[in-house]
């Protein structure tokens, strides 16, 4: 794991630090989560571009029609009888 270092306003770091005793984690834990999160929009605005791009190819588009078949199979019961 790499260290980082970065300043933030004091009025955000006072926040940081509320919610980090509320929620009995570290502030590191909450830094980490936000930046992980930031960088999976950051990602998911690249894939989307991609997408838009380079879209599916007539035989990748024809999976989706598989995918809207749903369960092979009623699993309600067998959920049911588990309980």
């Amino acid at each position: 794991m790499t260290m980082l270092s970065f300043r933030v306003p004091d009025d955000e770091a006072a926040e940081v630090r509320r919610w980090a005793e509320a929620l009995g984690m570290d502030r590191s834990e909450i830094l980490r989560d936000a930046l992980h999160r930031h960088l999976v929009v950051l990602s998911s605005e690249r894939d989307a571009d991609a997408w838009e791009r380079m879209p599916l190819t007539e035989s990748e588009r024809s999976l989706a029609e598989i995918a809207d078949w749903g369960p092979a199979e009623d699993w309600a019961d067998w959920r049911d009888a588990a309980r």
